[in-house]
């Protein structure tokens, strides 16, 4: 590698490195927390099995997870204009990638709702609990700890997918790297450098997952 490269990836780390800890950490998180509101209260939908809503529920995850997220981000942002409906592009990035993910975290929540098992919900019943007190206080506590895995994996997951967000003109480190390759023809230098950068932030997630996975079977084990 000659010194011209070296110097342009080292010049290009923290012009990447700074949209990723300003943009794209931020949109993911914000984006992610939205889309456990939606999940959540969607599986509880589902779980309560009231018909109509249960099928506006199941037609939600049906389109959603149905439709790419590239078509979703486009239609949103480039689409909705055409009826009068402008969205800047960091919230049309959130509210796509939150209504996205809220569809499979809806899946994840409700199949962890349904591993609880009916006898702790008529024994909460037996002690006159009401419904929401025995949702609140029995079932979600049971159901968040069966899907703190696979949500955390989703959560990783959405740090690579934010990197879409470039395509409706988020300065996100994706877009900051191909700025850079546009200018310096170096495709293939820069392209690794952002991708080192996720697995760096996708890294420190998967280690936060394992100590979170640490500590819940610490305290499950407590419970016992």
């Amino acid at each position: 590698m000659d010194e011209r490269l070296w110097n342009i990836l080292a010049d290009s780390f923290f012009k990447i490195l700074i949209p990723g800890i300003k943009i794209t950490i931020p949109l993911t998180i914000v984006s992610f927390s939205l889309s456990l509101v939606i999940g959540i209260l969607v599986a509880l939908i589902q779980f309560a099995n009231v018909k109509i809503l249960k099928m506006i529920s199941r037609f939600y995850i049906w389109v959603t997870r149905g439709t790419p997220i590239l078509v979703q981000l486009y239609v949103v942002f480039y689409g909705l204009p055409n009826l009068g409906i402008m969205i800047d592009p960091i919230p049309a990035a959130i509210f796509v990638f939150a209504f996205n993910e809220g569809a499979y975290s809806a899946e994840t929540m409700r199949a962890a709702l349904e591993s609880v098992s009916p006898g702790q919900i008529e024994a909460g019943y037996c002690v006159g609990m009401s419904y929401p007190q025995i949702i609140w206080h029995i079932v979600l506590p049971q159901a968040f700890r069966t899907a703190f895995p696979p949500l955390s994996n989703s959560l990783i997951a959405m740090v690579k997918e934010t990197s879409l967000a470039a395509n409706i003109t988020v300065a996100e480190m994706f877009m900051a790297t191909q700025r850079i390759v546009a200018r310096t023809y170096e495709p293939l230098a820069l392209y690794i450098e952002v991708a080192l950068i996720y697995l760096v932030f996708c890294t420190v997630l998967t280690h936060l997952q394992h100590f979170g996975e640490k500590k819940l079977n610490v305290s499950v084990a407590k419970t016992k």
